[in-house]
């Protein structure tokens, strides 16, 4: 019987070396389907890496998912790569590859590099484009100012399937765009700067949240197209809100049309179990030591940000990544050469990837590391030996600050240090401070139910925790829910209880983040140093016995300075401080205000003295509310004082470049 593909390639053979050496970084303006001409006939072309395949066809709605007209052509260059054009097809039309490994069998495989799959659990490639008529230029052009170090990072993580549903089925989701019309005045009210968007890559088992992906270059159709999802994000553009997208390159599952054995053998995964296979999550791990696979992953990484505008990539498990006894135990793991548990080439991967990313992109985009083992100078530049992220989590200060909020007044001065510890090691890299969706699942509670105490201490004490997060160094982010209380666990299966909001200790606390957020954003004092050591110093780090703290937070110019006092017992008290002589005090924010359903207590000045204090040389005394955090502002640093924008902005440079 007649083959009907045609010889045909898009690869050149500067492409095809590129992609062997592994540095070929858009492969998906090659690979998969693409819409093509060949001489006179319309169609689109099809390239598949599969080196070990014996044959390899393209089968789909088109030909009654029968392979015997539609086989590929080998390239002569033993780069494993099959290709060819099929005339007459239609954009819309579902398709797989048919492999027949070396040993005889016959697989049916998605297409690695499709940008849409079919919603069903026969998942098949769609052809389809990314092609989409932006309008977010503005943006797009001013936004290394929004994704700089220097600016304030607020960041709102989302789940999209849960974060709001269907008003009369709460069993659907929205989708994309019915999202967008919610998220965008939602953010836009609540003050977040940035959103961190729950994997969006397609993803077939709805209890892993998107984090066990089967298409890496395909926007899940769960919730509409690829120019659905380009719809969203240009919205949120368009009303000055950036875009981070959760990526998982750290591993993938074995579902039958997926990665996992793609031609019969271990293509994608590193073929030795003690390095290929997660024990924990039952999944497999990318061999990153094969060329073909940087050049994979590193041009997936291009595309979320060249073909969806995203600005920033959240790298999901990088410990995961990095470490050869991850989830092991002994006799389960191989050291490296060197008889140490680092992953050498996931090592030189990531340096890879962050290197291309920011080399095409510049300080235009960010990328952030979810690591939790302390990694050595993951954010620090590959030139210098580092691993080139623009951001990691800060899981200590996570588990150590949750860790002092959940135990009991009377036992907080045993663990003072939690608070003051993050204060040792906050400038080693540069910090985002989570609060993510791993902390309100799985049994661990709700943010709210962490808290100690009755009710109104609960709330209390964490409008204090907020006000703690949003004054410390380092960027923000916080899970949807826990900004308005949500009392039960995060279930991905229903929306938010948006209903707690007409309760006054849920609207409360929401008022207050939208304050926090405001007070981030207009505060330069809070973001302009928030990455060098000298936007922090501590004023009473030490006062265990009535569990207080006070620290300051410093601006770019002289005189730019906040004190942030920390009340963390439930009694009202006076609190002397020490200042310096000449300076002037002003309170501008107390987590206590009625209008965040707190007590109300009123936090005064009521006292300044000449005689030195705490190493100052005078001292001030406040009254502070039970279980608050409130913001005193220095009254010299005045608009007028302020020096001109331009001088600002000079400085800025000198201090990020």
């Amino acid at each position: 019987m007649k083959n009907l593909v045609q010889p045909f390639s898009l690869l050149t053979e500067h492409d095809v070396y590129l992609f062997r050496e592994g540095k070929h970084f858009k492969l998906y303006d090659k690979m998969g389907s693409h819409a093509a001409e060949n001489g006179s006939e319309k169609g689109f072309s099809f390239s598949v890496w599969a080196p070990h395949a014996k044959k390899v066809s393209v089968i789909g709605d088109f030909n009654d998912w029968k392979s015997s007209q539609y086989e590929l052509f080998p390239r002569w260059d033993g780069s494993g790569i099959w290709e060819g054009f099929i005339p007459n097809l239609q954009w819309g039309n579902l398709y797989k590859y048919e492999i027949e490994t070396a040993d005889g069998k016959v697989l049916e495989k998605s297409d690695p590099f499709a940008v849409s799959w079919e919603q069903n659990l026969q998942a098949a490639s769609q052809i389809s484009t990314t092609w989409y008529e932006w309008k977010d230029k503005s943006w797009m052009q001013n936004r290394q100012q929004k994704n700089s170090l220097s600016a304030p990072l607020s960041v709102y993580e989302i789940h999209l399937a849960s974060w709001i549903r269907d008003e009369n089925n709460p069993e659907k989701f929205l989708n994309y765009t019915e999202i967008a019309k919610k998220l965008v005045p939602y953010i836009l009210e609540m003050g977040f700067t940035h959103v961190e968007f729950m994997p969006v890559m397609e993803y077939p088992y709805e209890p892993s949240w998107g984090y066990q992906i089967t298409g890496f270059f395909a926007a899940t159709s769960r919730f509409g197209s690829p120019q659905d999802l380009m719809f969203l994000i240009d919205e949120l553009h368009r009303n000055n809100i950036g875009v981070i997208l959760d990526w998982v390159p750290s591993h993938f599952p074995g579902d039958a049309n997926g990665l996992h054995l793609f031609d019969g053998t271990s293509l994608y995964e590193h073929p030795d179990p003690k390095r290929g296979f997660h024990p924990e999550w039952k999944s497999y791990i990318f061999d990153y030591g094969k060329n073909e696979v940087h050049s994979f992953l590193i041009s997936n990484a291009m595309f979320w940000l060249e073909r969806y505008h995203a600005d920033g990539l959240r790298v999901d498990a990088v410990t995961s990544m990095l470490h050869l006894d991850y989830a092991r135990n002994e006799g389960e793991w191989e050291p490296n050469i060197f008889g140490g548990n680092v992953n050498l080439e996931a090592k030189s991967f990531l340096q890879e990837m962050n290197t291309a990313v920011y080399g095409e992109f510049g300080d235009s985009i960010m990328t952030i590391a979810e690591e939790s083992s302390d990694f050595p100078m993951l954010t620090k530049p590959v030139h210098d030996g580092g691993i080139g992220f623009g951001m990691k989590w800060m899981m200590g200060w996570m588990h150590d600050t949750l860790k002092y909020f959940k135990t009991d007044y009377s036992d907080r001065k045993n663990v003072h240090h939690k608070i003051t510890f993050a204060s040792m090691y906050v400038n080693n890299e540069n910090y985002m401070m989570p609060l993510s969706h791993d902390e309100v699942v799985h049994g661990k509670a709700s943010l709210i139910y962490k808290m100690v105490g009755d009710e109104w201490q609960k709330f209390a004490n964490l409008r204090t925790l907020f006000v703690y997060m949003f004054t410390h160094p380092g960027a923000k982010l916080l899970f949807m829910g826990d900004e308005i209380g949500q009392t039960s666990e995060w279930n991905f299966r229903k929306s938010i209880d948006w209903n707690l909001l007409e309760h006054n200790v849920h609207s409360g606390l929401q008022n207050l983040v939208k304050s926090l957020n405001r007070l981030y954003k207009t505060e330069t004092a809070l973001y302009e140093n928030q990455f060098n050591p000298y936007g922090f110093q501590w004023v009473e780090a030490d006062d265990a016995e009535k569990s207080v703290f006070v620290y300051l937070r410093k601006g770019i110019v002289a005189g730019d300075v906040l004190m942030i006092i920390l009340n963390m017992k439930p009694e009202a008290i006076d609190y002397k401080i020490g200042v310096k002589r000449s300076s002037k005090w002003k309170v501008i924010f107390n987590s206590d205000d009625k209008k965040f359903a707190g007590g109300g207590v009123v936090p005064t000045i009521f006292k300044e003295d000449s005689e030195s204090w705490m190493g100052y040389s005078k001292s001030i005394s406040v009254n502070l509310p039970p279980l608050s955090g409130i913001v005193l502002k220095m009254k010299t640093y005045s608009a007028s004082k302020k020096k001109s924008a331009k001088n600002r902005i000079f400085k800025l440079k000198k201090l990020y470049k």
